[in-house]
């Protein structure tokens, strides 16, 4: 047992989304990444700007509908912390800053973000509730499986909708294209009639 956890554990771990990503920032630009996060989830990030001396990055974390999570001036390194209201797209925007008589360079920005139980620190909870080195594997394992049926039983339900919708969307084809049918047929009657009456009027059939 002792010798298989090691294992689960890094292969559950996988599982858990943690992002780190780099990039180099032009002065006077903005650069944002967006992610779509689920309801009531933590989200912690750390980042680290290369120093420009008289340069200034700023950092600002909003919703879809513009509110504002966190945001700070003048970083140069820190952390920022939110939970998550709803399910929604969630930004976060670095932004440089020149002074106008002076040459900019470009600084390098690098952004590690955690969300879910990968926010959590095992040690530290281990501690408080005195368990076990194996005790604190076993919860953090409880915690990934729970995460993990949680996930699944949000693309349920996602699935479930999309397939309500391209059911939806057929039916709606369908009597739209029968639609389409019948007045095409109308039509054609139509025509088929009046140019006889048109014809019979001119006397060129009787």
């Amino acid at each position: 047992m002792n010798m298989i956890l090691p294992y689960v554990v890094l292969l559950l771990t996988c599982l858990v989304s943690v992002n780190c990503i780099m990039w180099n920032l032009e002065p006077n630009t903005q650069k944002c990444l967006r992610e779509e996060l689920q309801q009531n989830i933590p989200v912690i990030g750390e980042f680290e700007v290369s120093d420009a001396p008289g340069q200034t990055v700023d950092y600002v974390v909003t919703d879809s509908k513009g509110h504002i999570l966190a945001k700070r001036q003048g970083i140069s390194k820190g952390k920022f912390s939110f939970n998550t209201e709803s399910y929604d797209t969630y930004e976060i925007c670095f932004s440089s800053h020149v002074p106008q008589n002076q040459r900019g360079i470009t600084q390098e920005i690098s952004l590690v973000t955690k969300h879910g139980i990968e926010t959590k620190n095992y040690d530290t909870l281990g501690e408080a509730a005195q368990l076990k080195p194996i005790e604190r594997e076993l919860k953090k394992l409880e915690d990934l499986s729970n995460a993990i049926v949680h996930d699944f039983s949000i693309m349920r339900k996602r699935e479930e909708e999309m397939r309500d919708t391209n059911e939806s969307t057929n039916s709606r084809v369908l009597y739209f294209s029968i639609f389409s049918m019948c007045c095409l047929l109308g039509l054609a009657t139509w025509q088929v009639l009046y140019l006889r009456t048109y014809f019979k009027a001119k006397k060129l059939i009787e």
